[in-house]
């Protein structure tokens, strides 16, 4: 008869020992985050413990259960529900319940079909373990198909013509075997590589930007290395125009707005973040390059993210390549661990070490994107591997020292330049083998100055311009057509 209390004594204390080990245990939830897009919906849960999780995915009708062991139903975790909006392309709703004790149970209803990566991220720079649940559509869209949609909507577009039961299938296809073969080169009759401090800059075609309509004046540029010249190659060897009627040819430049979503990029005195000032000049840029053609063929921008998301470095290059574009351009905002340095720069690839080690330091801080970003190292390891392979090319690093130099005279007629000639180092960014591949620092965020700056519209639309005339230029002594693709 004694044996009972003190069995029962035995009991009780073990489940407080029990129970004292759980709440040990139980991570705290410092936030959660849900970034929205097109492309592909992130939820991130953020706690002081690493999380430990069961998956569940159901087709019919779709949805994913996630048990997250370690957790109690609280307030952070319930703002997911009101955090995921009306409009998110693959949630529907969100179900939350404390489904054991220690056991939070998630439920994603979708709106399709998804192909989920859940997956945990150690601490990095300002965040704490990471829980993220990304939910990649089943079939991804087709990006070389939707630019070539896009460009036969338009109302002075052609129609796809042809004698196929799949017209705009039939052109897709064609542009893909065209670009098969291509590498980078410069025709026979262009002018050999000359030092970007005495490279000649083309006259370009200008049309009067709202900077430029209201009366506001370029920045003023000490010892400008690019003064402008009146002379210039003829109309037969350059014809750049607004866009024109026919669609037997795109040409097609890949712009990359650094940074997004999970990584804000550098951010400035005042708070303003790289991710936000870059996209909104991809965006500006993008609308101009639209509008104009190249030799009666018109010109269609591709950017790698039109939102705030994140976008690891090797899908920005995969990115590029599929939509078979001419150019890669990736805009950033520099910046420095002291507010001093001021200016805009132009990177290119290097296959040795870097032009300086400024150069190379940059590479290091912008090489970094994808920890501070969140890379589903376990599920694209061996894909990552090869993709950050030096994968580059001397005819790609000749040709991206080209649009370097021209875009940098062209940057320079607007703003200052923090080095005369445009630099070299390991930027993983830029390693596509076949397409030439420059990235901007448009100026130093990190310069209040120049915080301010960019974010002006005016300052914003001379960029802009000046980044599409270097594009032109560009293309006035390296012909597109050269390359022998046609749709």
């Amino acid at each position: 008869m004694k044996r009972r209390p003190l069995l029962r004594l035995a009991l009780l204390a073990l489940t407080a020992r029990l129970g004292a080990g759980r709440a040990g245990w139980a991570a705290n939830l410092l936030g959660v985050r849900v970034w929205p897009a097109a492309e592909y919906t992130r939820v991130t849960l953020e706690s002081d413990q690493a999380l430990r999780t069961r998956t569940t995915r159901v087709d019919n009708p779709p949805r994913l259960a996630v048990d997250i062991d370690g957790l109690t139903l609280d307030a952070p975790l319930k703002e997911l529900v009101a955090k995921v909006g009306t409009d998110d392309p693959y949630i529907a709703g969100v179900r939350i319940g404390q489904n054991a004790p220690g056991v939070v149970r998630l439920v994603l209803d979708l709106r399709k079909p998804v192909s989920p990566q859940v997956f945990s991220l150690a601490p990095v720079a300002a965040y704490r373990h990471r829980l993220v649940l990304d939910l990649h559509p089943s079939q991804p869209e087709d990006p070389l198909r939707a630019l070539i949609e896009e460009q036969l909507s338009r109302p002075s577009a052609a129609s796809p013509s042809g004698g196929g039961a799949d017209p705009l299938g039939d052109l897709i296809a064609r542009q893909r075997a065209a670009g098969a073969a291509f590498a980078p080169t410069t025709p026979p009759t262009a002018p050999p590589a000359t030092p970007p401090e005495t490279a000649p800059v083309l006259p370009a075609t200008r049309s009067a930007s709202p900077a430029s309509a209201s009366g506001i004046a370029p920045l003023s540029i000490a010892g400008n290395p690019y003064p402008a010249r009146a002379d210039g190659p003829k109309d037969s060897q350059i014809r750049l125009s607004h866009r024109g009627p026919g669609t037997d040819r795109l040409i097609v430049i890949a712009l990359d707005p650094g940074h997004g979503g999970e990584d804000p990029g550098a951010i400035g005195p005042a708070g303003t973040r790289e991710k936000d000032v870059v996209l909104q000049l991809a965006l500006r840029l993008r609308d101009r390059i639209n509008q104009r053609s190249v030799n009666d063929n018109p010109m269609r921008a591709y950017l790698t993210r039109e939102a705030d998301f994140f976008v690891p470095l090797h899908q920005r290059v995969a990115k590029a390549r599929r939509v078979q574009a001419d150019l890669f351009i990736s805009l950033h905002a520099d910046a420095f661990y002291s507010p001093r340095p001021q200016g805009a720069s132009v990177y290119a690839l290097s296959q040795g070490g870097a032009s300086s080690s400024a150069a190379r330091w940059m590479a290091d801080q912008e090489n970094k994107a994808d920890r501070v970003g969140g890379l589903n190292m376990g599920e694209n390891d061996p894909q990552v591997r090869h993709a950050l392979l030096d994968m580059s090319t001397t005819a790609q690093i000749r040709d991206s020292l080209r649009l370097g130099s021209q875009l940098l005279g062209e940057i320079g007629q607007v703003g200052r330049l923090h080095k005369p000639r445009v630099e070299q180092a390991a930027f993983a960014v830029l390693k596509a083998p076949d397409i030439p591949s420059v990235l901007v620092e448009a100026a130093f965020i990190s310069n209040p100055e120049e915080e301010a700056r960019l974010l002006t519209d005016a300052f914003q639309e001379q960029l802009a311009d000046a980044l599409l005339r270097g594009v032109e230029r560009y293309f006035g002594a390296n012909p597109p057509l050269a390359r022998s693709r046609s749709l």
